[in-house]
């Protein structure tokens, strides 16, 4: 989503309002990201766990977790005087992938958490956005007493394409966050720029 607001005053800039995705494996911090940098309460749709939930939801290395993201998350980021970010924070278990593709749409792009401890739990969003050729990071949330693995391990782990931007993070760190926005928005601008320039020539 990129909305201008025409309501600026003669000589001001009209703010951009750019929508990215929060993505990622289930418990792997997409709550907590959105939470830290939002400049706003953000809105939650988490619900407790349930007996049912339990056996779909795989919990393995997040045994403390006791609620789930049943919608999405949605909070919002200043980056810079006139630029805005609404963020959209995805539910991580299958069983609500089918909100993906509303929650998609128009997105710049999109920030994909990952957990080293369960690298695998961040595959489908991998897919996801390779597919539909949605400009995204793998931002590594650095859990406590998690092994430290380098960038471009968790990017030949991961197979991204060449280029695919990893970034080490903690999730519940405002500056920490919006560094990982900013490298986001820093890519895709130039993804989207290259794909135009392609298709004019």
């Amino acid at each position: 989503m990129v909305s201008e607001h025409p309501d600026a005053s003669d000589g001001e800039t009209a703010a951009l309002a750019l929508k990215i995705l929060v993505a990622g494996g289930f418990g792997v911090g997409k709550t907590t990201l959105v939470g830290a940098v939002s400049e706003i309460r953000p809105l939650r749709t988490e619900e407790l766990l349930s007996e049912a939930g339990q056996l779909v939801d795989d919990t393995d290395g997040v045994d403390q977790k006791v609620t789930t993201t049943v919608a999405m998350d949605f909070g919002r980021i200043t980056i810079r005087s006139g630029l805005s970010l609404y963020l959209f924070g995805t539910p991580g278990q299958d069983r609500f992938w089918f909100l993906w593709d509303e929650l998609s749409q128009g997105a710049l792009g999109a920030v994909v958490l990952a957990d080293t401890r369960r690298l695998e739990d961040c595959f489908p969003a991998v897919d996801y956005f390779e597919h539909r050729h949605i400009p995204f990071v793998v931002a590594v949330n650095c859990f406590a007493g998690a092994r430290t693995y380098g960038a471009q391990d968790v990017s030949r782990a991961l197979d991204l394409d060449q280029g695919t931007p990893v970034v080490l993070c903690d999730a519940r760190d405002r500056d920490s966050g919006k560094e990982v926005l900013i490298r986001l928005v820093e890519y895709a601008g130039r993804m989207h720029t290259a794909r135009l320039l392609d298709s004019v020539g």
